[in-house]
């Protein structure tokens, strides 16, 4: 792969378009320059242009060279990349507080009087039984919010395992604390990553949640301080559930993607696949290190190692090229 592939393939991943890949790119080689000279590079112009311009100042990655508002240049990526970041992070944060307001919405209006037809309540051992027939019903796919704290941790993932033999399509956002749990990366995750499914990770997830074809969803109410998972809501279609699938949605797109393509001859032991997984889910070096059964010294060996097979100069560099070769 080409330098220039590799940047387009980076962009990409940030939520850049083609369009605005071929602008950057100009602008690397041409700036600062007027904007009609960086389109000229690009092949672009009128419209084209000034859309695949905006996008890369919407991102922070270019603005206006100094005071003359026809010169542009591209602006240094680490503040473009924190701009982004806090970007995603505020859309996901305008979903969270829409999906709470639909709910209230929904709450006053409609539930008292539906809420034998909409809104199920499931509580204490009826729980495990209920989510295992969930899965058993799934026929096309599974959407899931995943986060401690867990119930049935070995019945849940021979479920998982059981739905993707099936052929159903699985989605799941892993909750930073997923990862972190002792064990659960190595006994549970892994082996649904192996099986099919598709998998992200983000800092955190609003709720636990599974959303099974787009038939009903399952919101655990879950006691985070007892560790406890002791009431469920069963939520039938409606504009709740529809909020539901939104939010899941919105919150998949922003997720780090947390798998990859078969890697490639001569890839990674299963220990170095599973020390760039947590370290992309954003876990801790002591965290990484206790899960990896080393010490820090040792971990940090093996980063550099890593880093000096893919050529890269830092952890945000390791994590963007393992991803392109299939190591994630």
């Amino acid at each position: 792969m080409t330098n220039e592939e590799r940047l387009g393939s980076a962009l990409r991943l940030l939520g850049l378009g083609d369009a605005a890949g071929l602008v950057y790119r100009a602008l690397l080689a041409e700036g600062p320059a007027p904007l009609a000279a960086v389109g000229r590079a690009a092949g672009l112009r009128g419209a084209a242009l000034a859309g695949a311009y905006g996008e890369l100042v919407a991102a922070g990655l270019a603005s206006t060279a100094d005071e003359d508002a026809d010169m542009v240049a591209p602006v240094p990526p680490a503040a473009g990349l924190e701009i982004l970041a806090r970007h995603r992070a505020a859309e996901l944060e305008e979903s969270r507080i829409a999906v709470g307001g639909a709910f209230e919405s929904f709450r006053r209006h409609r539930l008292a009087a539906y809420t034998g037809d909409l809104v199920e309540v499931v509580t204490g051992e009826a729980i495990g039984p209920r989510m295992r027939h969930a899965w058993a019903s799934a026929r096309e796919q599974i959407r899931q919010f995943e986060s401690p704290p867990y119930v049935g941790v070995v019945e849940a993932a021979e479920d998982a395992l059981a739905t993707l033999a099936r052929g159903v399509t699985q989605r799941v956002v892993y909750a930073r604390e997923s990862l972190e749990h002792p064990g659960h990366l190595r006994d549970v995750i892994e082996p649904c990553i192996a099986a099919g499914e598709q998998a992200r990770v983000l800092p955190s997830v609003p709720v636990k949640l599974l959303i099974i074809d787009d038939a009903f969803a399952l919101v655990s109410l879950s006691i985070r301080e007892a560790d406890v998972v002791n009431t469920m809501l069963v939520v039938q279609p409606c504009g709740l559930l529809s909020a539901l699938v939104a939010l899941f949605e919105q919150s998949w797109q922003a997720a780090v993607p947390f798998h990859g393509h078969a890697p490639r001859a001569g890839g990674l032991a299963p220990a170095d696949r599973r020390l760039l997984r947590l370290l992309a889910g954003g876990a801790s070096d002591e965290v990484i290190a206790r899960e990896l059964g080393v010490s820090r010294r040792t971990l940090f060996r093996r980063l550099q190692i890593l880093m000096a097979r893919l050529g890269a100069g830092n952890r945000f560099q390791l994590g963007l090229q393992a991803e392109r070769a299939g190591w994630l």
